[in-house]
């Protein structure tokens, strides 16, 4: 994928683009597609040498930031703050599949603090330095269509299983999207989620036999590059809002994709928003 495939290039001159999950994968083609389209582009990963590695390649700056600590969360916004001022684009991007159920050092399963509290905490944290017509965009999945959220058990305590924890996460980061785009429209700012595909990557690192899948010759032939689960990410990030996507949308592929109907729910959305924020201690 080059800057010429992007589209709205221009438009991303100077800007400031914040990839999260930008060591690898997924995030690091996304990071490289758009700093190449003129973007100054800020590199979040938990692993700092690959960091570092993917940040000298696109002329990025490298910030190490791990969402299993929400602590690293809040230093990775004071620092974005400090260098930058203001966010043109924050993609949400960082995620895991974990095959067991671990807690974290604040105490949160580590799937639902990964996924959704932290991008949660972090977008909250940077929304008084959003740019008036920034871009929220969060990698959502297909796989939200398994997902239900247990009002009385968010932290999968009651029973885990690995596939439908993360399914649920996914649901809840298209409820978050839906519900960031009707609080910020007033301010111009657009929140978008997309689906990038089954995506050659390290996500599923905990994941047992999703892991394994990543890791075979039948999974280099099946899933998809990670230049090509980028496409979409890029595309919300440059395209013409309203004329090429809508604030509150979900997409895979560059077009509206299917969604469970209860992500249009907008008491669960705004119930999740409040109980993430008592969770993580913003507003």
């Amino acid at each position: 994928m080059t800057a010429r495939g992007l589209g709205g290039v221009a438009a991303l001159d100077g800007r400031v683009v914040v990839v999260t999950g930008a060591s690898a994968g997924i995030g690091a083609a996304a990071a490289q597609a758009l700093a190449a389209a003129g973007a100054r582009v800020a590199v979040v990963g938990r692993t700092p040498a690959k960091t570092e590695a993917v940040a000298a390649r696109c002329g990025g700056t490298p910030f190490v930031c791990d969402f299993a600590r929400l602590d690293s969360v809040r230093d990775l916004a004071a620092e974005l703050v400090a260098d930058y001022g203001r966010v043109d684009v924050l993609a949400n991007n960082a995620g895991l599949y974990a095959r067991r159920r671990e807690l974290t050092v604040d105490g949160h399963e580590l799937t639902f603090q990964v996924n959704h509290l932290a991008p949660f905490l972090l977008t909250n944290l940077l929304a008084d330095h959003l740019a008036d017509d920034a871009r929220v965009i969060t990698t959502s999945s297909r796989a939200h269509l398994a997902g239900r959220v247990d009002r009385a058990d968010l932290e999968s305590s009651g029973r885990y299983v690995a596939f439908c924890t993360y399914a649920t996460t996914k649901l809840e980061n298209l409820l978050f999207s839906s519900e960031l785009a009707r609080r910020l429209d007033a301010r111009g700012v657009s929140a978008a989620a997309f689906h990038p595909g089954s995506v050659r990557s390290d996500f599923a690192r905990r994941g047992g036999a999703v892991a394994l899948v990543h890791r075979t010759p039948l999974g280099r032939v099946v899933l998809h590059s990670p230049e090509s689960g980028a496409d979409t990410l890029c595309w919300l990030a440059t395209a013409p809002r309203d004329s090429s996507w809508r604030s509150g949308g979900y997409y895979a592929r560059r077009r509206p994709a299917r969604a469970l109907e209860v992500v249009g729910d907008r008491g669960l959305a705004g119930w999740l928003w409040s109980r993430s924020a008592e969770l993580v201690g913003c507003g």
